[in-house]
């Protein structure tokens, strides 16, 4: 059977593999037809090789340019878009309507054109310009940018299209990107667009390239090279650290988004006006793409009370009264049965599902477990294991003394969500439990689930380890998510017709800091 070309140097090549693998459709465990190559090393070298090249070039290429294929790219999605969903929906099990046609592919445009736009503007280079003493820096170009993409997003952060890719070629770095293995015809789709757009562009033919997969000792040589300027990574903490302990070995920068249980308190005011909506908010949340998303709320917290009690009741009966969707595949099957009999052997209830669902497919049925604040504070790093999927823990608390205690023991998070009273019944609890929960998590949100990730400048997607490596960083929201493929450049002394234009006296770009009279002074 013919096994798919990888994308490499600006062509379709056959790779340089002893090993192929195929899709599987998770709704009836069934393999896809497609055959795609593992690579060799060889195919990471050459690829190395003309991302060097690529990055060199795209120092001549201006901001303008790589605007326009970030654009181009975006239009050749929307005509891809039916064969795009479709490949999708039978590789992840994701619902066409509304998920993957109505939300997360008009977000992938979107935030392909907001990188465009603020590759066009340039006020992410952060320009400095000190007059007096004729030093002057920004933010430019890493250089060639590895990129790991995650399962649980096939279009919005797929290594080829989303939100680091875009982010890194509005840098100007050029991008190796690597398929996830349970997408890999997704991303041969998003690959063939971006390469018409490539072609119809004046950026290099390497800018990006694209394979289906490596090794495990592969990618960690990978993410090593000297040849690399940084990596971005989604996915498990196991396999993140494992890459994070190789790049930190030389000295290469790698983001990476592991972990988070996504804390949500429910104060007594808010569970007292609606218990009942927060029950339906909170398995909304919980079961979204089957709760495979880095924001599923998987602690909620609440003060013991009858008022609790029957929202903790109506939770689990709404959560039992829904249909599984299909997990992404059968290891993650596997990991998330595991991960809640972890959490049940470390003193949690199993209150309902807990089980795999018999039938074709990798299903798991709706699962909520259950502890005292007690019992959660007597092992709260066996009780933080993060069950991936369609199952949460409900943690009951004695007083809000004893949730502060609680939050004080929690590991970093990418959100953490605070429900209080409307009128103003719990304003003199939020201090203590916001301030114990700050620092723990990158987003705070106030009276709002944690799963969705607007497309805001303002939006910070990151936060303390081990939910991500870095929590000065983010991951969703342009300009700021630009920064992690940029690298600090400062000229001193250096005459003006040899500097970046972005540096040069009469530059026009925004927001630039210079000095004034001895006083640095933005505009």
């Amino acid at each position: 059977m013919k096994v798919e070309q990888v994308w490499i140097a600006g062509e379709w090549r056959d790779a340089t593999s002893t090993s192929s693998f195929s899709a599987v459709n998770p709704s009836t465990g069934a393999a896809l037809p497609e055959k795609f190559p593992i690579s060799d090393w060889t195919d990471c070298d050459f690829a190395l090789n003309a991302a060097v090249e690529a990055a060199r070039a795209l120092r001549t290429v201006s901001n303008e340019d790589i605007a326009l294929f970030l654009e181009g790219y975006a239009n050749e999605i929307e005509r891809s878009a039916s064969e795009i969903v479709a490949i999708a929906h039978a590789e992840t099990g994701l619902p066409i309507q509304p998920r993957l046609s109505e939300a997360e592919l008009p977000r992938t445009a979107t935030q392909l054109r907001q990188a465009a736009a603020a590759a066009r503007e340039g006020s992410w280079q952060d320009v400095v310009i000190d007059t007096k003493t004729n030093i002057r820096s920004h933010y430019a170009p890493i250089g060639s940018v590895v990129i790991l993409g995650p399962n649980n997003f096939p279009f919005a952060f797929n290594g080829v299209s989303g939100g680091d890719f875009a982010a890194a070629i509005a840098a100007g770095c050029p991008v190796i990107a690597k398929s996830h293995p349970l997408h890999p015809g997704t991303t041969k789709i998003l690959a063939e667009c971006a390469a018409r757009a490539l072609r119809a562009s004046k950026l290099p033919k390497a800018t990006v390239q694209m394979l289906y997969n490596i090794s495990n000792v592969d990618g960690l040589r990978l993410v090593a090279d000297p040849r690399v300027g940084a990596t971005s990574f989604t996915g498990s903490r196991a396999g993140g650290l494992r890459l994070k302990a190789a790049a930190d070995a030389a000295g290469k920068p790698i983001y990476l988004e592991m972990s988070s249980l996504n804390p949500v308190v429910l104060l007594p005011g808010a569970i007292a006006e609606r218990g009942e909506k927060l029950a339906g908010e909170l398995a909304d949340s919980c079961l979204a793409a089957s709760g495979q998303m880095c924001t599923s709320p998987n602690l909620i917290l609440a003060i013991a009370g009858d008022a609790t009690s029957n929202l903790a009741r109506a939770l689990a009966e709404t959560l039992q009264s829904r249909p599984s969707a299909p997990l992404f595949s059968e290891g993650g099957l596997k990991a998330l049965d595991e991960g809640v009999k972890w959490i049940a052997s470390a003193g949690a209830e199993i209150v309902t599902g807990g089980a795999r669902v018999e039938g074709e497919g990798w299903r798991y049925k709706n699962t909520m477990m259950q502890i005292s604040g007690k019992d959660f504070l007597a092992e709260p790093e066996k009780l933080q294991h993060e069950a991936f999927g369609n199952a949460t823990l409900f943690i009951t608390l004695n007083d809000v003394p004893q949730l502060v205690q609680l939050l004080e023991t929690l590991e970093g998070n990418l959100t953490g969500s605070i429900y209080s009273s409307s009128v103003g019944a719990d304003d003199h609890l939020y201090d203590a439990v916001a301030q114990a929960l700050r620092f723990r998590v990158g987003r705070l949100l106030n009276d709002k689930v944690p799963t969705g990730v607007a497309l805001s400048p303002a939006m910070g997607h990151g936060g303390p380890f081990p939910s991500t490596s870095h929590p000065a960083f983010t991951a969703v929201g342009i300009p700021r998510s630009i920064l992690r493929f940029g690298a600090l450049h400062c000229y001193d002394n250096v005459r003006e017709e040899r500097l970046p234009d972005a540096l040069r006296n009469q530059t026009t770009l925004p927001h630039i800091w210079r000095t004034v009279d001895g006083t640095m002074i933005r505009g």
